[in-house]
């Protein structure tokens, strides 16, 4: 079994409105260091996967036919064995 954490994020470029008020939030509060704010999705998922290939393709699958919009995001994910 595996367990995946998928990353969810906006492609560089696109306007993140949210990302963006949260930026101005954290400077109102006087956290002027931080310089820039994403914001984006994470989910984790446990797959019953044969061996390590077999998850990562089905994990690509998952992500680019349900969670991530792939015009207008990215994605990244880490996958680890675990005992079922």
């Amino acid at each position: 079994m595996f367990e995946a954490s998928v990353y969810v994020t906006l492609k560089k470029g696109i306007l993140d409105p949210e990302g963006k008020a949260v930026k101005n939030s954290l400077s109102s509060m006087g956290y002027d260091q931080v310089e820039e704010v994403k914001t984006g999705r994470f989910f984790l998922l446990k797959l019953k996967a044969q061996d390590r290939a077999t998850a990562e393709e089905e994990l690509r699958q998952i992500c680019e036919k349900l969670l991530v919009n792939v015009v207008l995001e990215d994605y990244t994910f880490e996958l680890r064995e675990v005992d079922r």
